[in-house]
């Protein structure tokens, strides 16, 4: 009896220190990754840092989409930059722009479109009526989108329709709010002609050529303009161990004096870890 004690004893240490093992493993694999992350992150941010550094000298920024290709610390990383404006302006587009949007991105029915995007104008340009307690709209002034998320506000916008059309707008333009189509992704560029795919496949292939006089016909010449902006996003993607790649996007405004502590300020800030191409 003694000897079985003894074994059930050991059995049970031996189930406690594999189970101990196994978590010290997990934690040390997740401690890695996540410092190899912030690691990731410092390169990246580093890379955004030496880019907008150069933009801040040029006396021609780009108008359009650019590679950059960026070495520090041993590391190469590509930086995508590309003008703001190549967006659509939630605060200075037209309804007939917002329109668009909304049936060629959002999936909507035209007249559900039209009628979503005039909510929505109202919902930016008409100020809010005084509650009973005079405070809101107090000042009698018309709202602003501080965010994409702020569609979520607007009456009739649900979150699948938002995710849809979020990647596409900006909330930090101002102007005519039309539409850069040398920095527009393509999900913008099939909002300008209307959802022709084979145009937008067409002027894409010619745009990344480098083609001089891309043929803009297929385009609503309403919804452009030409022209480059002091708003940028940076993309840049850093590699990692286990085939994986950190992805970093920022928003930046190219404006003297927006920070104490850098003649740029940083709008907003986003990254991911995804697999690497062909991974």
């Amino acid at each position: 009896m003694a000897i079985v004690a003894v074994l059930w004893i050991v059995a049970a240490l031996s189930v406690l220190v594999i189970g101990v093992t196994g978590t010290v493993r997990q934690q040390v694999q997740a401690a890695s990754s996540l410092r190899e992350q912030v690691s990731g992150r410092a390169l990246a941010n580093a890379a955004v840092a030496l880019v907008v550094q150069q933009l801040q000298v040029e006396s021609q920024r780009p108008t359009g989409l650019a590679d950059v290709q960026v070495s520090y610390s041993g590391v190469v990383m590509n930086v995508q930059v590309a003008p703001l404006n190549g967006l659509i302006s939630l605060n200075g587009a037209a309804p007939d722009l917002l329109a668009a949007l909304l049936q060629v991105a959002g999936g909507l029915p035209a007249a559900q479109a039209q009628a979503l995007a005039e909510t929505l104008v109202e919902w930016r340009d008409v100020p809010p009526q005084l509650s009973l307690t005079g405070e809101a709209g107090a000042r009698g002034q018309s709202r602003r989108f501080e965010a994409p998320e702020d569609l979520l506000l607007v009456p009739g916008f649900g979150y699948d329709l938002y995710a849809r059309v979020a990647p596409l707008v900006s909330a930090d333009l101002s102007g005519t709010g039309r539409v850069n189509a040398e920095a527009a992704p393509p999900g913008v560029l099939a909002v300008l002609a209307q959802g022709n795919e084979a145009r937008v496949a067409q002027y894409v292939a010619q745009r990344s050529s480098a083609q001089v006089g891309a043929d803009l016909s297929a385009f609503n010449s309403a919804f452009t303009a030409t022209g480059g902006s002091d708003l940028y996003r940076l993309r840049v993607s850093v590699p990692l161990e286990a085939g994986k790649m950190l992805l970093l996007v920022q928003d930046v405004a190219l404006r003297p004096g927006a920070s104490r502590t850098a003649p740029w300020r940083v709008l907003r800030t986003h990254s991911q870890v995804a697999p690497a191409a062909g991974a």
